[in-house]
């Protein structure tokens, strides 16, 4: 039956950066299809809630802590959830984020970016965002012998956007990274692949997005007017493309590949 195809019963799944609103969203979906959760990340409060949210609809889900730059502390993190779910099968990478320091204000010079902001992004979005989990959890997928892995990577890690130099160069390195491991991995029953949402209102771009009255900013304005279908996102949109890359079933072929969720974003020049 086409139902079977997205049934995660059976399937244990890390959400690292699960406490936010668009990780937070993914867990809820994949534990909406039946599978165990651990929602992973550092602040216990969200965790917890995010938790009873999924326990209240009827799912199963503990909170992790972990810090997702620290590679010792998410092997720790995944023995644990072995050790009251068992093996993780599926790993989503929706940890990240940006620093003001390392955006441009209007007018601003890209040779002023300071290297230290630079770095802070990289190593938020492409080290604890994908390399070091994909280490963590994969070598424990390669061993039992298969799992998915999803990076949550962005609409401008294919297209740069103005002023978020760093945040777009650390995505797009997201993406490259995600190729490479899907080719090293494939034959060894590992599929990785990502996900690029496009514009969902978070906390961390929402003053970015609207004003205090609730109207649009010149920049959320822009990103409207390009945007095919005229809105954001919203968190639960992201729920079927992250179910169909979890289920072995719904896409066993799928793998190194990036699924773009934007609205039409991506497709449109002029």
């Amino acid at each position: 039956m086409a139902s079977d195809l997205f049934d995660l019963s059976g399937t244990v799944a890390a959400v690292l950066g699960g406490t936010g609103a668009l990780g937070g969203a993914m867990a809820e979906a994949l534990a909406a299809a039946g599978a165990k959760v651990a929602v992973v990340g550092r602040n216990a409060d969200r965790g917890g809630a995010r938790v009873r949210a999924i326990e209240d609809a009827g799912g199963t889900a503990k909170f992790a802590l972990a810090d997702a730059c620290d590679l010792a502390s998410l092997r720790d993190c995944r023995a644990g959830i072995e050790a009251e779910f068992g093996p993780v099968t599926v790993l989503v990478n929706a940890a990240g984020g940006n620093r003001p320091e390392a955006t441009l204000p209007p007018g601003a010079s890209f040779c002023d970016l300071p290297l230290d902001a630079w770095q802070d992004v990289f190593d938020l979005n492409l080290a604890g965002g994908a390399l070091l989990p994909c280490q963590a959890f994969g070598e424990a997928m390669l061993k039992a012998g298969g799992g998915s892995i999803i990076n949550i990577a962005s609409m401008s890690g294919m297209i740069p956007l103005s002023r978020v130099v760093a945040y777009s160069a650390a995505k797009a390195a997201v993406i490259n990274l995600t190729q490479f491991l899907a080719r090293e991995w494939a034959t060894q029953g590992v599929r990785v692949n990502a996900i690029s949402p496009g514009f969902f209102p978070a906390e961390q771009n929402r003053k970015l997005l609207f004003n205090d009255d609730g109207s649009y900013t010149d920049r959320g304005g822009q990103i409207i007017g390009h945007t095919p279908m005229a809105r954001f996102g919203e968190p639960a949109e992201l729920a079927g493309a992250i179910v169909w890359l979890a289920s072995s079933r719904a896409s066993s072929f799928v793998t190194g590949q990036n699924i773009v969720v934007d609205g039409g974003f991506s497709s449109t020049t002029i």
